[in-house]
């Protein structure tokens, strides 16, 4: 299997494009968050909504001094509705029309609007609760709310990575038990060998909206299970499965999962710190919003949340990287099968239209897996060690 160069070029092509597209939504939402502030507009929308008190008195309502709930969440809707209306245009293009120019989607635009409209319920939803918590938290405990956030940050992403496969995929996708047969029986052997128990082997389907592949073992203790998208299983051999599988089990044996939510939450904690100061600064001693509830306070917290997450996202995609690493050592180790995990990773590469080496500025900053060049390095450096005898883990979490 060799890398096709013409599918190369094109993928360098769509990298190139979609990263422009997110570093021009990242500046333009950044300079209009800017502007709002500079000219308040954040504290003027406030009024607006406050003045709405003569017909929805709700909005009147104030479980705590300085905290109106309901005014918050309308400001906050009307925020997230706004953003959502603005960058639809911009959406569209880089979820529907881009991949379908390269290939990538196959999806209607009926298809693509209903999981738009999926997604867009979830996180309004999602966003809302989390607003409101962490709001309530700045009314009832103003010095230590930070920690509580963190705390909760934590406990949700443990309860979402169980409950995702059953609660959150379905929505967008099918998943069906694989039927009883090689593929199977090798892909839960491996299972057995690692000491990590799984609810079963599902296909999903993905033919239906895409042409690139993808295979993951999803969900945590009870919900973890073994996931192949038909637009591999219907392209990749019994072998290259196998050792992607293989990839995705090594995850679970360093449990990974469990580390990329702790260092996640340490990281959000030292983000929330400096908030939490940066707050108390503006409000307290700078008086530039009525409170700390105040809901004014919205796009400030929205821009800090950004600029946190542009600074501290190189070193998850570090760690992450160095995570991806280790389980493709693990996968070589545990099949023995060098070339075959070259194979399907230069198929991944033609199929997914993934760009073999990116630019090391850029994979250094947005990537959060290895090149596939790296990946197919590796692949030669473990041959040429010899490394061949399966090494039984640790057992990962039952």
């Amino acid at each position: 299997m060799e890398i096709d160069a013409e599918r190369q070029q094109k993928a360098r092509e769509y990298a190139r494009i979609r990263l422009r597209i997110s570093l021009s939504v990242i500046a333009v939402v950044a300079l209009a968050a800017c502007l709002v502030i500079g000219f308040g507009l954040d504290k003027w929308l406030r009024n607006q909504v406050q003045g709405a008190n003569s017909w929805l008195l709700l909005l009147n309502w104030q479980p705590h001094p300085g905290w109106y709930p309901l005014q918050l969440l309308a400001y906050f809707l009307l925020i997230f509705v706004g953003y959502e209306i603005i960058t639809l245009p911009v959406s569209y293009y880089s979820g529907f029309i881009l991949p379908h120019r390269y290939g990538i989607s196959i999806m209607t635009l009926k298809a693509w609007l209903a999981d738009l409209g999926k997604s867009f319920l979830l996180s309004i939803i999602l966003e809302a609760g989390f607003i409101s918590l962490v709001y309530a938290l700045l009314a009832f405990q103003p010095q230590t709310w930070w920690l509580w956030v963190a705390a909760i940050i934590l406990f949700f992403s443990v309860i979402m990575a169980n409950l995702a496969p059953v609660l959150l995929f379905p929505l967008f996708n099918k998943f069906t038990p694989l039927p009883e047969g090689e593929l199977t029986q090798r892909l839960l052997a491996l299972t057995d060998r690692a000491h990590t128990r799984v609810r079963g082997v599902f296909s999903m389907e993905m033919s239906n909206k895409t042409t690139a592949a993808n295979a993951a073992l999803m969900g945590l203790g009870n919900t973890r299970r073994i996931v192949i998208g038909d637009t591999m299983l219907d392209r990749y051999t019994t072998d290259e499965i196998e050792v992607v599988l293989a990839h995705e089990l090594g995850h679970h044996v360093h449990h990974d999962i469990w580390r990329l939510i702790i260092t996640q939450t340490i990281l959000t904690l030292g983000g929330l710190y400096v908030a939490n100061l940066v707050l108390h600064w503006v409000v307290d001693t700078q008086h530039f919003y009525l409170s700390l509830t105040d809901a004014a306070t919205l796009p400030f917290f929205f821009i800090f949340t950004g600029i946190f997450s542009m600074l501290i996202m190189p070193i998850g995609n570090a760690i992450s990287r160095t995570m991806e690493y280790q389980a493709d050592e693990y996968a070589l180790q545990a099949t023995g099968k060098t070339e075959v995990f070259k194979s399907a990773m230069t198929r991944l590469a033609n199929q997914n239209l993934a760009e073999i080496e990116p630019p090391p500025l850029v994979e250094f900053l947005f990537h959060s897996h290895p090149s596939i060049a790296k990946r197919l390095k590796h692949a030669d450096e473990f041959a040429t060690r010899g490394n061949y005898a399966f090494k039984a883990p640790i057992s990962a979490d039952n």
